[in-house]
């Protein structure tokens, strides 16, 4: 059910449709996964700018786990606005940081900074 809610609706068979919206009938509170759909757009379709009218709605539909979600969107809403409008990504940056993170940690109490030193630059 958790894959026919988070699912694009055209991916989904005419059958999984017909269940889920059977489901959806008989719990209302479900429908919230279009919230969840719509977000989901934003986030492959670098849609920022209709993050304000999509909190809204959000508090609008009076859910609590999804409007603590929104809400807390709030607390730093240029940068999340600027995650789901621009191209660029600090992904490589942080892969690289939890590497040497994890070399550190295997190194712990084992050797000094020069072992530390060859290690990451040898991978």
């Amino acid at each position: 059910m958790t894959g026919w809610l988070t699912r694009h609706p055209a991916a989904l068979s005419e059958e999984e449709r017909a269940a889920l919206k059977d489901v959806l009938a008989r719990c209302p509170e479900l429908d919230a996964a279009g919230h969840v759909r719509d977000f989901g757009e934003m986030l492959t379709g670098r849609l920022g700018a209709r993050l304000p009218a999509w909190i809204d709605a959000v508090d609008a539909g009076r859910l609590p786990g999804l409007t603590n979600f929104a809400r807390h969107l709030l607390r730093d809403f240029d940068a999340v606005t600027a995650g789901l409008t621009l191209d660029w990504s600090s992904g490589g940056t942080e892969g690289a940081v939890n590497r040497i993170k994890k070399i550190k940690r295997q190194l712990y109490g084992r050797a000094g900074f020069d072992l530390l030193r060859k290690m990451i630059l040898l991978q």
